[in-house]
């Protein structure tokens, strides 16, 4: 077992922050922490600001899991995942009983749970604990910081009351970034299911869906797309086809191909879908009705339902037509068998800069098998 007497990790004899630098922290964290809706990047920035206002050499933030009884935490500093029983250590401590907890050495003190310190080689010196509290009072997780990294090596009052400050601050941002991603949630849910009851009226499978969503989002980040528009068009490619809902069964089983007059009330799925959307402000529900509008448009401006062209398409339509002609022509459908793979291969290449837009196919067929492992995953069969 490791001894108190082993050297503490590199002190640098920092000074406390002053008034006016203690806000400048908490504004520039404010910032950070409003515009993240990631919870576990937004863990990391609330231990980041922790840190830094105390002169910690590393903080913590641990979440309450209340059906396994245990506190958690997806990110720290120095170290990985760790889950841990509630009362244990000196942060089940702290969450168990609601008070802060400053221990000057930790291992001086019973409570102290070195496993950690064990696995990792790191040393804890000094410790402080605040508990964090929903709008309802209830204990939803702790702080941690470790190890004073100022002269005096321990933590103080003063501390505490400034941890308890970003504490409080905490609560509130993990509430309301619990109800965002329970809100995302409850979309994508919706989202999916609405576009397997489109599908399933053309007797498709909720695969394909699946499918088209895993292509758009892997296409989209191989074009270069921030993780957030990546992960929108992912969420909301399933209500591509929503419109087909609208549409007589005649014409959406027809087992052969459509006369001129039937083509054209297929068509107008894409319009549809995009009127149900139209009117929302929620990002996901705005992108898919891009996604409805514009997934059967083609570079070379011949597709529908308005003609545009190159990239008067929007990237979302061009990602999720790639997507979506390569699930359709691989499947089965009411009018016609599954393509083999080198077929569908050589019509991509030869709707190069007609259908699609050529930088994305080339992107596409240079990342073959990871759509092929996809749709390997998800296959119909399974």
């Amino acid at each position: 077992m490791m001894t108190n007497d082993k050297p503490i990790s590199n002190f640098s004899d920092q000074n406390e922050l002053q008034s006016e630098e203690m806000l400048a922290v908490i504004f520039e964290y404010m910032g950070k922490i409003t515009a993240e809706n990631d919870l576990d990047k937004l863990l990391m920035i609330l231990a980041d600001l922790g840190k830094r206002l105390i002169i910690a050499d590393r903080c913590t933030v641990w979440l309450y899991q209340a059906a396994e009884h245990q506190l958690w935490t997806i990110v720290a500093h120095g170290i990985d995942k760790v889950v841990i029983p509630a009362d244990s250590g000196f942060v089940g401590h702290s969450f168990m009983t609601g008070e802060p907890v400053i221990v000057e050495d930790a291992y001086q003190d019973e409570r102290f749970n070195d496993a950690i310190d064990l696995s990792t080689g790191y040393l804890t010196k000094s410790v402080v604990c605040i508990p964090f509290r929903n709008s309802e009072g209830e204990i939803i997780g702790a702080f941690q910081a470790i190890n004073k990294m100022t002269a005096s090596q321990t933590f103080s009052e003063k501390d505490i009351e400034v941890l308890t400050l970003a504490a409080s601050y905490s609560g509130k941002s993990f509430e309301s970034s619990i109800l965002r991603n329970e809100l995302i949630e409850t979309q994508k849910e919706m989202i999916e299911t609405m576009g397997e009851i489109g599908e399933s009226r053309s007797k498709e499978t909720g695969h394909h869906v699946r499918r088209v969503a895993k292509y758009s989002y892997e296409l989209a980040k191989l074009a270069g797309l921030p993780e957030q528009q990546a992960r929108l068009l992912k969420l909301a490619s399933p209500m591509h086809d929503i419109g087909k809902v609208a549409i007589p069964d005649h014409i959406l089983l027809k087992p052969g191909k459509l006369t001129d007059e039937e083509f054209e009330l297929m068509k107008t799925h894409t319009s549809i879908g995009y009127y149900v959307f139209k009117h929302s402000q929620r990002d996901l529900l705005k992108t898919a009705a891009i996604i409805s509008h514009e997934h059967h448009e083609k570079w070379n401006g011949t597709g529908y339902p308005n003609g545009l062209a190159g990239k008067e398409i929007h990237i979302f339509g061009r990602i999720t037509a790639i997507a979506d002609v390569f699930d359709a022509l691989g499947s089965d459908r009411v009018y016609k068998k599954a393509w083999p793979l080198q077929d569908i291969i050589d019509h991509l290449k030869e709707q190069r800069g007609q259908h699609f837009d050529p930088t994305l196919i080339d992107l596409f067929l240079g990342n073959i098998d990871t759509f092929l492992d996809i749709r390997n995953e998800l296959s119909d069969d399974i």
